[in-house]
């Protein structure tokens, strides 16, 4: 199984597609993503069975293409999405501004 940037097409196995997650945002439910070979920035919502890409609009989020998964599986905690696939897991830890 390969997922692809959706910006230049590159096709990555997915411990590096879930390595390059950089930031779980739980309140709009998606991943920060960053393509290893582009740069470029993609918003993510895991869901079981697929990837679903889009754009925040109006304080949500809306899918508008997907890429499916098969075997995807999510775990929403507090402050982290667990991502798991297979045997693999992954883990995308929420960004937590610090009050000065």
């Amino acid at each position: 199984m390969l997922i692809p940037c959706l910006a230049c097409e590159s096709r990555f196995v997915p411990d590096e597609y879930f390595r390059a997650c950089s930031a779980y945002n739980r309140g709009l439910d998606l991943v920060l993503w960053t393509c290893p070979r582009c740069g470029n920035h993609d918003e993510v919502r895991v869901l079981p069975g697929e990837l679903g890409f889009g754009y925040t609009r109006r304080g949500r989020f809306a899918v508008h293409d997907r890429v499916r998964v098969p075997g995807l599986r999510r775990h929403r905690a507090d402050l982290r999405l667990d991502i798991s696939l297979d045997k693999a897991s992954w883990r995308v830890h929420s960004r937590v501004r610090q009050l000065a």
